[in-house]
């Protein structure tokens, strides 16, 4: 599956340019964010429905996970959609056979959310610390 399949993005409609990156307000997003992914985090985890949740980060439409965190709503840059592993690989974002790297890269999730972040150039995990 490609990036572009992910993101629900208006034909003809480029990326405006922009003098900050957008990760600065992706950092301060998360942290108004935190307790309320921590819980859904948390919930994953106790209802035994994966060990692996995955929050998507985007400014787009995604068609992956569950909506959570909805920009729009709390008017903020960045919405979250709370997914796991088991979709990633379902989807084909993740490939079967690398699924063991991923796990071994995995961090603790009582610790650290694991955010799968899509901007228009493409889209990447990254592991940032519950506050």
């Amino acid at each position: 599956m490609e990036i572009k399949d992910l993101i629900n993005q208006p034909e003809g409609e480029g990326a405006e340019p922009q003098k900050n990156s957008p990760l600065k307000s992706l950092e301060a997003d998360l942290k108004l964010y935190s307790d309320s992914i921590k819980e859904i985090s948390t919930e994953i985890l106790v209802e035994g429905l994966s060990e692996y949740p995955i929050f998507v980060a985007h400014q787009h439409e995604v068609a992956l996970g569950e909506l959570i965190l909805d920009r729009n709503e709390l008017n903020t840059s960045w919405s979250v959609q709370a997914s796991m592993l088991e979709e990633f690989i379902e989807k084909g974002v993740i490939h079967k056979d690398k699924k063991d790297r991923f796990i071994k890269q995995y961090k603790n999730p009582n610790e650290f959310m694991c955010l799968f972040v899509i901007v228009p150039e493409g889209a990447n995990f990254v592991f940032y610390p519950y506050i």
